[in-house]
């Protein structure tokens, strides 16, 4: 009994002291932008919640939170529908609107209406409608968008103010901490979901920059969009999409980290884009296999295997061989580890880098280059991203631009292929520089590819190299 009594004590010390210091971090420092006070950050957190079991905790008060703050998101387009026999006999040409309703989740997070949500939740539409968890309704205008991590930027204009979610750091989530999702799965207003963060920076080989945290709680097909919190209620990710051969839950579901969600939204508000640091380096995640092939003794860190000419790693001394163990603060051990970090940074930042070279450990530091100003060397043929000029020569929308060849192989094509315009590697779309580092990603140089080019002269021409 005693010893239960000074246990008793201890909490409610320890429960002062976080109150004391939530007041002083909240206070002095509630949101990161530097234009709007849209994101409101929550403080450090100085207590725990100990137990041996979901029965140990209750989640009534980070629920009632969240469901006040995550929307329903109501996504309206149009499409014509064409009558192919009236128009064979009768060269009709007119169709008949039909109406196409989407339906999503979002989380309010400000007071005065903006909406975070997934793209492709509100992608195409015409109309975008937001009904509130107390059944208020709404039109929404879109602020901005970020396709490759998948985030939208919302507002509403509401006659009041309205409930919002705090974000939290989700580099501080710990794989089995337990966690809410809330949203609107098939149509289930405000439904909440528990379970636990079952992995973090999965890298699902999507587009080759998320970095999602991986949990067991239950989404399904309109959670998209909505709300991943701690049993505090802060928000620490945007539910986005699930694995599953049926198209409904079966286990795992992954959201975008609110630090990276964090991010895309001060960027959309600040520069009216998302602006993209890059540290300039190509290779492959580490393990047993690689590391054998490379002769190493680590299995765990990101193998530099070529470095981009001019980018902030070039100019910082990191070279080929190197392997990157640490940024800032951060371990690195996978590829999802170094992109899941970078993302949260923008052009002109500084990171520390920590490296091992020939077994022994150095540190640089190095200013992130402009996403859109790397270039990249691949298969003896220097890349660069396309200009709006490349784009109307060509009449295509993505690609990357061929600027000089010096592959011995294709010395006979130089003349076509130097300004020509790279669009598949083993026949997938290459939009950007950083999708062909993805795509090269742990590949050996000798390792056979298939390319689909547009040469110089307008030939859509496919080579093995």
């Amino acid at each position: 009994m005693k010893k239960f009594s000074s246990l008793f004590v201890v909490a409610l010390l320890s429960g002062a002291t976080t109150l004391s210091a939530y007041k002083l971090i909240f206070d002095e420092k509630t949101n990161f932008s530097k234009s709007q006070n849209v994101v409101s950050v929550a403080p450090q957190n100085y207590t725990k919640t100990v137990g041996f079991g979901a029965e140990n905790i209750d989640f009534t008060d980070a629920a009632d939170k969240a469901v006040h703050s995550v929307v329903h998101v109501k996504n309206v387009s149009y499409r014509t529908i064409s009558n192919p026999i009236l128009e064979y006999y009768y060269g009709y040409r007119g169709g008949q609107q039909q109406e196409q309703i989407g339906t999503g989740s979002g989380v309010i997070i400000s007071e005065d209406g903006y909406i975070v949500t997934n793209n492709h939740v509100i992608k195409s539409a015409q109309n975008i409608e937001i009904t509130l968890n107390d059944g208020k309704n709404y039109k929404a205008k879109l602020i901005g968008t970020d396709e490759k991590m998948d985030i939208s930027l919302l507002k509403i204009d509401a006659d009041e103010k309205l409930p919002y979610a705090t974000f939290a750091d989700s580099d501080q989530v710990k794989v089995g901490e337990w966690v809410l999702a809330v949203g609107n799965p098939y149509n289930l207003n405000s439904t909440v979901t528990a379970g636990i963060v079952s992995a973090k920076a999965r890298n699902l080989d999507t587009s080759g920059l998320q970095s999602f945290i991986q949990t067991d709680a239950a989404v399904n097909p309109g959670n998209s969009g909505g709300a991943l919190v701690n049993t505090r209620g802060e928000l620490i990710g945007i539910n986005t999409m699930i694995s599953s051969t049926t198209g409904s839950y079966v286990g795992y579901s992954f959201a975008v980290p609110s630090n990276i969600t964090r991010k895309i939204i001060e960027d959309i508000l600040e520069y009216g884009k998302v602006q993209r640091g890059m540290l300039g380096v190509q290779g492959a995640e580490l393990n047993s296999t690689v590391s054998k092939e490379l002769g190493l003794n680590r299995t765990s860190g990101f193998y530099i295997g070529d470095v981009s000419p001019n980018s902030g790693a070039a100019k910082a001394g990191l070279k080929k061989g190197d392997v990157i163990i640490k940024i800032d603060s951060k371990n690195i051990n996978t590829f999802a580890d170094l992109n899941g970090y970078i993302n949260t940074k923008r052009p002109n930042d500084k990171v520390k880098v920590n490296f091992l070279r020939e077994e022994k450990e150095m540190t640089t530091t190095v200013t992130l280059s402009k996403n859109e100003m790397i270039n990249s060397t691949f298969k003896g043929m220097q890349l660069e991203r396309l200009t709006s000029n490349d784009k109307k020569k060509f009449r295509i929308n993505a690609g990357v631009k061929i600027a000089s060849v010096e592959n011995p192989r294709l010395e006979q094509f130089k003349s076509e292929l130097e300004g020509a315009v790279l669009l598949k590697i083993n026949n997938i779309p290459v939009t950007d520089i950083q999708e062909v580092n993805k795509l090269i990603s742990g590949k050996d140089d000798n390792e056979g590819m298939q390319l689909e080019i547009i040469t110089n002269s307008g030939q859509l021409v496919r080579i093995i190299i």
